[in-house]
């Protein structure tokens, strides 16, 4: 029964990450729902399936609860995740792939996370219309060879230090094929299973993007148990009269927790859509990138709030489509000036 349970977070490792973290928690959740929103879109692009896609997601959350959000760029995380659990499943995908999606989505051309509306206005006017969707230039996503190069370096050194920090532990089970069978065996009188069906297979995909990491604290039993309990309210079903729920090993406490918190990511992943939006905008490179957020944009977040943080890893540079352009034989060089130094350092 191993391979039906995950490793899941203690309630140190929680309580640490949001009460020691360098970063306030309004901003990591920003990262968290971006980062996890563009490593679906990714999965979209390369055409790997959602079970692939959502191990990746799982894979990210477990990496960020043991390190830093700000050690590496953001996007790079992502695409390592969705490399390593590719790489281990019958999709592998190329890291040419993965870069080619990953600087297309990271494009002004790409839509993701483009502005859905307008901002309102103060006045009575009528509100301005929607803006129009982003001009495809492939220019912006072009990728020259040592652009690639640099990404490949980036995804290869994210992928051992995600090995590492998660103790090579790469197993992830999903709920999706547990709530299928419970369906199964659950007898829903007004209902078509497949409608219900799908309403709790959009429950489990949202429930990814969750602020309480609701894969990290529960097992997916009560998640597929939670997801069809939610599908079953929404689409009117009759559910039994009975605690059904205990039959599948859980319990009415944390039933309820799993009800309210995947009911709550919608309005929270609105109010986080919002908020990625507002930040791009009013940074300078906002016009320059895409939609995602990156590292420099959280420093200069941070900076307007007037809160210092430390130096991280990778010196700013947001690899494939970077803000800005970058001379990548002189950071080639520096980098192995400094593996260098830590030869000699380690040899004396």
């Amino acid at each position: 029964m191993s391979h039906m349970v995950n490793p899941l977070a203690t309630p140190e490792q929680l309580y640490q990450r949001r009460s020691f973290g360098a970063l306030p928690t309004e901003l990591q959740d920003t990262i968290f729902f971006s980062t996890q929103c563009l490593t679906q879109a990714a999965g979209l692009l390369l055409q790997l399936p959602q079970s692939v896609t959502a191990q990746a997601n799982v894979l990210l959350a477990r990496y960020w609860l043991v390190e830093p959000m700000m050690s590496h760029e953001f996007s790079d995380i992502s695409a390592a995740s969705v490399y390593l659990i590719a790489k281990l499943s019958p999709y592998p995908r190329s890291p040419r792939d993965l870069a080619l999606v990953y600087n297309y989505l990271l494009s002004p051309s790409s839509t993701f996370f483009h502005p859905s509306s307008a901002p309102a206005s103060d006045d009575s006017q009528p509100p301005p219309p929607p803006p129009s969707p982003p001009t495809n230039i492939p220019n912006d996503y072009y990728l020259p060879e040592h652009v690639y190069n640099s990404f490949h370096t980036r995804l290869l050194r994210c992928e051992s230090r995600i090995l590492y920090a998660l103790s090579f532990d790469t197993h992830v089970s999903l709920p999706h094929p547990l709530a299928i069978t419970y369906l199964q065996a659950l007898d829903f009188l007004n209902t078509s299973k497949s409608t219900i069906s799908k309403r709790t297979l959009a429950y489990l995909n949202t429930a990814l993007l969750s602020p309480q990491m609701l894969y990290l604290t529960s097992q997916p039993n009560a998640l597929a148990v939670a997801a069809i309990y939610n599908a079953a309210k929404d689409v009117g079903a009759k559910m039994p009269e009975c605690e059904w729920w205990e039959v599948f090993d859980v319990d009415r406490e944390e039933l309820g927790f799993l009800v309210v918190g995947m009911r709550s990511v919608d309005g929270w992943g609105r109010k986080m859509r919002e908020d990625v939006e507002r930040m791009k905008a009013g940074t300078e490179s906002g016009s320059k990138r895409g939609g995602m957020i990156t590292r420099r944009d959280i420093e200069g977040e941070l900076r307007r709030r007037g809160i210092s943080l430390g130096n991280g890893d990778d010196g700013g540079n947001t690899g494939v489509g970077s803000e800005e352009p970058v001379d990548m034989e002189a950071e080639m060089a520096r980098r192995m000036d400094e593996k260098m130094a830590e030869i000699e350092g380690s040899a004396s």
